[in-house]
């Protein structure tokens, strides 16, 4: 079984989402680029990513400001979100069953791959983090994902685009694949996903389907 991140795996969101927060943070009196988002706190739950910030800064956020900042990702998905570069073609290549595992919640799940033209394509097996008690790099929403599909964690392969992922497929005992094809990917990105325990990073999708098949036929173990 293939399970998939979403964000910055199946749809370039990582940058708008990023791009967005640091505004707005940046605007409530904390500078902070989209780029030390991307490489600080790609993967994890919004939630806990502003939690974290607010205890660095020594004080809570604006009243409502975390609020405004999904409201206003909700609309650039809405208008703005494109879909990783060759991943229907890479997906559909892809034999057998496949999921959604993600740190975005349900709703914004739907939004983005309707947006993207992917729902379709993994429904009814899209998950979100807030469907167990621990985001990553917490293992849980993977094995909840392989839970519902009846599949083995040690028969699944996992692709993610973030340390985070990467460090949650490992504590599941699936295999992982780092991806570093999203417009928000950076000059260490792939060295980072390998030294979190992927198996193998691939730069674009067209790479996946080969590589997949590769690891199938000589059944590598986690790194």
């Amino acid at each position: 079984m293939i399970l998939f991140d979403c964000d910055g795996v199946l749809v370039d969101s990582e940058i708008l989402s990023c791009g967005t927060d640091a505004h707005l943070m940046s605007e409530a009196g904390h500078p902070i680029t989209a780029e030390d988002l991307i490489q600080r706190f790609i993967g994890h739950p919004k939630k806990a990513i502003w939690a974290a910030l607010a205890e660095e800064r020594g004080k809570p956020w604006p009243e409502g400001l975390l609020e405004r900042a999904e409201t206003l990702l909700m609309e650039r998905l809405r208008t703005e979100l494109e879909p990783v570069e060759g991943v229907a073609a890479a997906v559909s290549a892809i034999p057998g069953p496949r999921a959604v595992a993600s740190s975005s919640s349900l709703a914004k799940l739907d939004v983005a791959l309707t947006r993207c033209g992917l729902r379709d394509v993994f429904a009814p097996h899209i998950y979100s983090a807030e469907q167990v008690a621990r985001g990553k790099p917490a293992p849980d929403v993977f094995l909840f994902a392989a839970s519902q599909v009846g599949a083995d964690p040690q028969d699944c392969i996992v692709i993610e685009d973030s340390v985070a992922g990467v460090q949650a497929a490992r504590k599941a005992g699936m295999r992982v694949v780092g991806f570093t094809g999203g417009r928000h990917s950076y000059p260490s990105h792939g060295d980072r996903l390998m030294e979190a325990g992927a198996v193998h990073v691939v730069r674009h999708m067209r790479e996946l389907p080969d590589f997949v098949a590769f690891l199938r036929r000589n059944a590598l173990p986690a790194a």
